[in-house]
């Protein structure tokens, strides 16, 4: 219980700084005076610290930017997460007001600080505004609609395998699988491949390209039911069996949203950021350091948030789309 305070607190005092910007714009707007409205439509006042309400909202926020929930997530009032959350706030406002008592806000080091903080919530407010009204229902469908037409659909296939250690054995099995024994018996009897054995060999749907060199020179033309094998691969000797064949299944719309608003979303701060530095001069007084023979070279940052393109499945990379790259491709589940 001791350790959970103090944790508490911790995270309190590194929102001393947000939490008086905010306490000394309401000051300036006479937010003591007078009966407190909801600062949002339906919101619930959940508690009163010295007289001023502590709103539901304010507690998702704090929620939010700790990574606790998602931004637009329902935040239960009765759940354990946000009476934790709320008592975080409930701290933050006795630390900020005594703060004020103390006249720590006029310092000329807490005013700069103040400032910078102020600057950051108007910068997420402006993003905030930027975002909502571009990156809508009909802007993701749009993409994802674009993209679809330019995906390109490759053949997958469904097969199981039975792998085993010598070719001796291998042939033996076969031998066994042409006399109408089952290959998911087989496959959970003497498969040596652990990922496989135990689902009766199964691999899925796949695409040959992304198979080791042998699976993909021995099944790109087999057929439906047809049993390839044994040929060599690493670990022993494969025996595999073409249980489909199928165009490959694009993402849908609803597995691919969150990559989609991620590209929307960059697309649109980005171009927001262009046109502030194209409107602003601004000037580096730092200079640009020589370079050292035999210095390690500095890795490129990557560019916050999402790039100009979502990445497919797997991938980390997000390269622009202003610079050459595509939108976000949709790839299969």
């Amino acid at each position: 219980m001791a350790q959970a305070n103090f944790t508490r607190i911790a995270r309190s005092f590194g929102m001393i700084a947000v939490v008086l910007s905010a306490s000394l714009m309401l000051a300036s707007c006479g937010g003591r005076n007078g009966a407190e409205r909801p600062p949002e439509p339906g919101d619930q006042a959940v508690a009163k610290v010295d007289g001023r309400t502590v709103w539901a909202s304010d507690v998702k926020r704090e929620a939010v930017a700790q990574g606790l929930i998602g931004e637009g997530e329902p935040l239960d009032v009765s759940s354990d997460l946000f009476r934790r959350v709320m008592d975080e706030v409930i701290d933050q406002k006795l630390l900020a007001t005594e703060a004020l008592k103390r006249k720590l806000d006029k310092d000329p080091v807490a005013q700069r600080r103040l400032a910078a903080a102020r600057e950051r919530i108007l910068g997420d407010m402006l993003v905030e505004s930027t975002v909502s009204d571009a990156v809508n229902e009909n802007a993701i469908r749009g993409l994802y609609q674009e993209q679809l037409k330019l995906a390109k659909q490759s053949e997958e296939l469904h097969a199981r395998q039975i792998v085993l250690p010598t070719l001796t054995e291998a042939d033996a099995v076969k031998k066994l699988l042409a006399t109408g024994a089952s290959f998911e018996a087989l496959a959970m009897e003497r498969s040596t491949d652990a990922a496989t054995r135990f689902n009766g060999g199964d691999l899925g749907y796949f695409t040959t390209d992304v198979m080791p060199e042998a699976y993909e020179a021995n099944l790109k033309a087999a057929k439906v039911g047809q049993i390839v094998g044994p040929f060599e691969v690493d670990g022993g000797f494969a025996i595999v069996k073409v249980e489909d064949r199928r165009l490959e299944q694009p993402i849908t719309l609803e597995a691919a949203r969150p990559q989609i608003v991620r590209f929307l979303t960059y697309d649109q701060v980005r171009d927001l950021l262009e046109k502030l530095r194209g409107r602003a001069k601004v000037q580096s007084l730092i200079k640009a350091p020589q370079d050292v023979p035999g210095q390690p070279e500095e890795p490129a940052s990557a560019p916050p948030g999402l790039a100009g393109k979502a990445p497919d499945q797997g991938s980390d990379q997000t390269p622009d789309p202003k610079a050459g790259a595509s939108a976000p491709k949709p790839v299969k589940p």
